[in-house]
């Protein structure tokens, strides 16, 4: 690992090393994803909607405890401009610290999770999930070095090789009557591949140091990050955590997994463009117009896609449950459709975190988690006296709310308007609500047939609306997108041209 500082935001590679960042992340994440869905998607069909419920309920657990195991420490080491090797070795040492101590500390309250959700398997499923912790430290840091260095296609590979692995076991397990445990065997698998594969890859054979002189400020970082993870967890896993209490296992499982389908795009691909953006955004810092003007593109572009995906969604869902999940999941659909109401405004919401975390301003994302850390409860308190369609719909009340909170944290450093922000949704948002309108129609006017040719007939008939709409009422927007997907030469770098550091 060079102690080199980065190269500036004008260097005339920076923008070619970014999209590459984008195509190996992006482009391996999409085939990761679905080899990974396309397995999901097997098991589901032979597992119950109680499997899910109950392996729900671990998952507050696990990810609540998450929150300690370190991520702050090493996205101290991508943010800080250069980084001495007894540095790596500190970080790599609290690692190991955190993740062993939580390890332990879950294996205690895994008897008190299955007391409170009256559910003894739980604690079961608790005792083994803790090996999870023990791979973190081998993952999170080796990923860290080469995410500095905009170097993403060997983490790229390697979770792709690590999304086979999960295939296959989840496949097997499914296949031979092992139940809930699939849940826990497949991410066990896919952690330690990666992290082994990590270790090799990175060539990390170091020693971990345990005396922490001298890193007072990484961990100042770090622990900024730490609470801002603390209520951001609080916030994602308060739904399941309250409605544990309310619902029996299979309305949970109908919850849990229509959140899963509908937190898809905001999930799984939206987390690692914010991965790119962060090291992105940091060497743009000193040009507060180049970030301000990167930043709205992102947000243009990644609503662009978002906003058809869940549009569409909301007004395709049986069809869309029935084809992917089985008949016996038919009950989801109503979930689906409310749930996809509010995942626009969630995209919208986390794209603001990294930006703030590049300017140095971690506690922001801290402040908005802790607003969201006391919204998202209690909104989620009051939407379940109305059952499983009221916590659904809390997400849609909720969420405006957060993302108004986060802008007006955010925009005066950042150095955008909320008219700009305004300017920036608008073309996806007012093409999808239209071609939204148009699916629905059609599928009103539709005979009954085959639920497979239904779906596709929607979804052509959505992605037709969506180009045309897009040509009559945002042209430069959808030939900006042409001109991303089709490779150019990139300009020249200049003080008029801001392109050289856009995303």
């Amino acid at each position: 690992m060079s102690d080199e500082p980065a190269s500036p935001a004008g260097d005339s590679t920076f923008g070619n090393r970014v999209r590459s960042a984008v195509f190996w992340r992006s482009g391996t994440q999409i085939l990761s994803q679905i080899i990974s869905w396309g397995a999901t998607l097997a098991v589901i069909r032979i597992l119950d909607p109680e499997d899910y419920g109950i392996f729900a309920m671990t998952q507050v657990v696990l990810v609540f405890l998450s929150f300690l195991n370190g991520y702050g420490l090493v996205s101290s080491i991508i943010q800080a401009e250069k980084v001495e090797p007894i540095r790596i070795r500190q970080a790599f040492g609290m690692l190991l610290l955190l993740n062993g101590g939580i390890a332990i500390l879950q294996l205690v309250l895994a008897s008190f999770a299955a007391d409170y959700y009256r559910q003894p398997i739980v604690g079961d499923l608790l005792k083994v999930q803790a090996l999870i912790f023990l791979a973190t430290p081998f993952m999170a840091l080796p990923e860290a070095l080469l995410t500095r260095d905009l170097e993403f296609k060997k983490p790229a590979i390697i979770n792709l090789v690590s999304a086979v692995v999960g295939a296959v076991t989840a496949l097997y397990f499914a296949y031979n009557g092992h139940g809930v445990w699939t849940l826990v065997y497949a991410p066990l698998a896919i952690f330690w591949s990666r992290a082994i594969c990590l270790v090799i890859a990175v060539k990390f054979y170091i020693w971990p140091t345990f005396n922490f002189k001298g890193a007072g400020a990484m961990f100042g970082f770090g622990a900024t990050l730490l609470a801002s993870h603390l209520f951001w967890t609080i916030q994602s896993q308060s739904d399941i955590f309250i409605a544990g209490r309310y619902l029996n296992p299979h309305e949970l499982g109908l919850y849990a997994e229509a959140l899963f389908l509908t937190t898809i795009f905001a999930a799984k691909f939206v987390p690692p463009l914010n991965e790119i953006a962060f090291p992105a955004y940091s060497r743009l810092q000193s040009d507060p117009r180049a970030l301000a003007w990167s930043f709205l593109k992102a947000i243009r572009l990644i609503m662009l896609i978002s906003c058809p995906l869940y549009f569409g969604l909301a007004v395709t869902a049986t069809p869309v449950v029935e084809t992917l999940f089985g008949i016996k999941w038919t009950e989801m659909a109503p979930l689906v459709a409310i749930l996809a109401l509010a995942m626009p405004m969630m995209t919208l919401q986390i794209l603001f975190t990294p930006a703030n975390n590049a300017l140095g301003r971690p506690q922001i994302t801290a402040r908005t988690n802790m607003f969201g850390a006391i919204l998202m409860p209690a909104t989620f308190l009051i939407g379940i006296q109305y059952g499983v369609y009221g916590l659904a719909w809390s997400w849609v009340i909720a969420f405006p709310l957060l993302t108004i909170f986060t802008f007006s944290q955010s925009n005066r450093h950042i150095g955008v308007s909320a008219w700009e922000i305004g300017q920036a949704i608008w073309p996806g948002l007012s093409a999808s609500i239209a071609m939204a309108a148009i699916v629905y129609l059609v599928d009103q006017a539709l005979p009954e047939m085959i639920v497979y040719a239904r779906l596709a007939l929607l979804v052509a008939t959505g992605g037709l609306a969506y180009a045309g709409l897009l040509y009559m009422l945002a042209r430069p927007t959808l030939f900006e997108v042409i001109r991303l997907i089709v490779r150019r030469k990139p300009p020249e770098p200049g003080p008029a041209n801001l392109e050289a550091g856009s995303i």
